[in-house]
């Protein structure tokens, strides 16, 4: 496995993601796809998931053999949930129940609901998940509720500290709390409706609302950015397995990681869109 300076000083980054895309498809006998998302470089809304995604994933998927299933290469902050949730309906209904999640080092929110779509979530040790509590405006959704939890519970005990609570929930605009709670439950509906599909099943509903609860309502996440490590997720009960179990495995998704954290080094672009067969998309930022 080539280390990161040394995919740097190949200068060709690009050709190195195809390379070893196509090794590893080789090795697995499976489709691979690469959604990587340039967010540790780029701070910025193109590297988000947004609708746009499912054009660069109908163009990767085109003209691969759907029977041979998808392992799913995902390193994302995730994004839009209306985006998310149209691109895990596109899977399911290209590759059915027969998609893995590989996460060479992050997959967050939006793409840690990708990954529990999936029948089986490959990680390594150092990799990580997150919650996928819904956010608005920058905000989270939960913590907005809480708030105003709180203050109707302190001007019932207190009503003097009505004009208190009264100005400090003015910087919400109207009908903000119903956005709050109608995310959490559609975030809450496509988290439980993609674990059924695949990774359990609908018998298994004590685990689904355990994973559920662990992912959006669970207090001790503390921040929706908490990383989740691979032994968290086991400990919640995902099915998680470490790619370190196969060394030439572990090798090659290394080596797809570097080259493309490489590529976004030198690219000025915010995606990578990528399969085994050489196409390779990503759109160049102005």
């Amino acid at each position: 496995m080539p280390s990161f300076s040394e995919i740097e000083e190949e200068n060709n980054p690009k050709t190195t993601i195809i390379k070893y895309t196509k090794e590893l498809s080789e090795k697995t006998g499976r489709n691979t796809i690469v959604y990587y998302s340039g967010w540790l470089t780029l701070e910025n809304e193109e590297s988000a998931i947004d609708s746009m995604d499912k054009n660069g994933f109908m163009s990767v998927i085109k003209d691969l053999d759907k029977s041979k299933g998808l392992d799913l290469i995902l390193h994302t902050p995730g994004g839009s949930v209306n985006a998310t949730e149209s691109i895990i309906d596109y899977l399911h209904a290209v590759f059915g129940e027969n998609i893995r999640a590989i996460i060479p080092q992050m997959a967050m929110s939006g793409g840690t609901m990708i990954a529990c779509s999936c029948k089986e979530i490959l990680m390594g040790k150092h990799s990580s998940l997150g919650p996928a509590d819904p956010q608005i405006y920058g905000m989270s959704a939960r913590t907005v509720i809480k708030e105003f939890e709180l203050a109707k519970k302190e001007i019932e005990e207190n009503p003097k500290s009505t004009h208190y609570w009264t100005t400090l929930l003015d910087k919400y605009p109207a009908n903000f709390l119903f956005e709050c709670e109608n995310s959490i439950d559609w975030a809450k509906e496509i988290l439980e409706k993609s674990l059924k599909y695949s990774m359990f099943k609908a018998d298994n509903q004590e685990m689904i609302e355990k994973i559920v609860y662990e992912l959006i309502f669970r207090e001790a996440t503390k921040s929706h950015y908490r990383n989740l490590s691979p032994e968290k997720c086991l400990e919640i009960g995902l099915n998680i397995r470490y790619i370190e179990d196969d060394e030439e495995i572990q090798d090659l998704i290394l080596s797809i990681h570097y080259a493309s954290l490489s590529y976004f080094n030198n690219v000025n672009t915010s995606k990578i869109y990528s399969n085994q067969n050489g196409t390779f998309l990503s759109y160049l930022l102005d």
